[in-house]
């Protein structure tokens, strides 16, 4: 493998010289939103060591402007060569024929082990059993908490099912009175209702992701248990909008429980006071009968199907996922990675905050891999905050968001239909 690169590399530098016959720099344009981009670089400069005659071209994307961006770029030819890229918007681009399939390239890299990775990331960048993407950096949600409060409540542990946590939850409220709360989740975000309807083990969506199946009583179920925290005075009906900031609220009692993803982990020790740093600590996400599953969020690294560079693009998504990069990755952005491999470093194997979401990652599940998955959502987050302030049951809730996500399918049950009627 290591001969083959390099002899590919050599074909593209001998392609690349100017007429007094040096070569010049080959330009690989890498498309990194957020904080990402802003870090990468650092990480470049050995790529770049490693491969003289390359030059990595960062461009820095908003990821309020990420996604329309791409599309822009793909209507208009403009698309880099490699780009990061939200799992969720894998199956979009690869149903555009945006993105390159990585299959053949993955399964001949000496650096790139599927059975590495942990397996609900892996899936998302599965569509129609082909690899269209490699996991970069992971993401999910799983419960912060207050050990002091749980303990004074008379709560020995964090809880492992539904039933712990709402008896704990309903044990915390009667601790902290009337005007606090035992969980904080925010009415105007779905990642909770996701990750319940994940946890029952059903689809989200049926007959071949052509309609909603909301109203199964498995989801309907899952629903019920998110209502019933607000039903029971549990969780304020409030967004993150309506109070001061979560790190304030959570220090001074406000809630004692409040599910969010490992960015906050950093940001909780900047913020709570000194006095509470022992206080607080990270849970797996409770499940039906044990501990459940969570979302499979994160950020993968795509190699886009117009590139003049493939194989050298391929080589720096190999870079980016050695285990020792995605170390080094994570001291500077505090994302976690994908790779179990890449856990068994000292920050990460001595740091007791993270514990919970090498466990929690173990189990995470991915989303639909439709490319309406990004609207579908935004119905669950608005059809169950007025379930909560309207307080509509779980199985009114169901009707209504099948209904919002049939209508949003309707494209994809016609696309479906006519592909099935040219085969026959």
């Amino acid at each position: 493998m290591f001969v083959v690169a390099v002899m590919v590399l050599g074909i593209m530098f001998a392609a690349c010289t100017n007429e007094s016959g040096e070569n010049e720099i080959l330009e690989i344009k890498f498309w990194a939103m957020g904080r990402e981009g802003e870090i990468v670089p650092e990480l470049l400069k050995e790529f770049e060591r490693e491969n003289p005659g390359v030059r990595v071209m960062v461009q820095q994307v908003p990821w309020t402007a990420a996604h329309e961006k791409l599309l822009t770029a793909f209507a208009g030819d403009a698309l880099p060569d490699v780009a990061q890229m939200g799992n969720t918007w894998i199956s979009e681009f690869a149903a555009l024929q945006a993105i390159s399939s990585l299959d053949e390239m993955a399964n001949t890299s000496s650096v790139i082990e599927e059975q590495d990775y942990f397996p609900g990331i892996w899936a998302t960048n599965r569509i129609a059993d082909s690899l269209y993407g490699l996991p970069w950096y992971v993401d999910t949600r799983l419960l912060f908490y207050r050990k002091d409060v749980l303990k004074a409540a008379g709560i020995g542990r964090p809880p492992r099912d539904w039933t712990e946590w709402m008896q704990a939850a309903t044990a915390v409220k009667e601790h902290v009175g009337n005007n606090n709360f035992a969980l904080f989740v925010p009415v105007n975000d779905f990642e909770m209702q996701v990750s319940l309807a994940l946890q029952q083990g059903v689809p989200l969506l049926r007959e071949g992701d052509r309609y909603g199946n909301f109203s199964s009583p498995e989801l309907v179920a899952a629903l019920d248990f998110y209502l019933d925290f607000f039903r029971k005075g549990l969780a304020p009906a409030a967004s993150e909008s309506a109070i001061s900031n979560v790190w304030d609220e959570f220090a001074r009692g406000y809630f004692t429980f409040y599910l969010t993803g490992p960015w906050n982990i950093g940001e909780f020790r900047r913020r709570l006071p000194a006095d509470l740093q022992d206080d607080w600590m990270t849970a797996i996400l409770p499940g039906p009968s044990g501990p459940g599953a969570s979302t499979a969020g994160g950020s993968s690294l795509v190699v886009f199907q117009h590139s003049a560079h493939k194989e050298l693009a391929f080589q720096l998504v190999e870079f980016l996922s050695r285990p020792e990069i995605q170390q080094q990755f994570y001291a500077l952005s505090g994302n976690l990675p994908p790779r179990r491999a890449s856990w068994r470093g000292d920050r990460l194997a001595s740091d007791p905050y993270v514990a919970a979401f090498r466990e929690q990652l173990e189990r995470v599940l991915p989303a639909p891999k439709v490319p309406e998955w990004e609207r579908i959502v935004q119905e669950l987050r608005m059809v169950t905050e007025r379930a909560v302030h309207e307080q509509w049951t779980a199985v009114e809730t169901a009707r209504e968001l099948d209904s919002r996500i049939d209508r949003i399918l309707e494209k994809r049950r016609w696309m479906l239909a006519r592909e099935a009627g040219a085969e026959s």
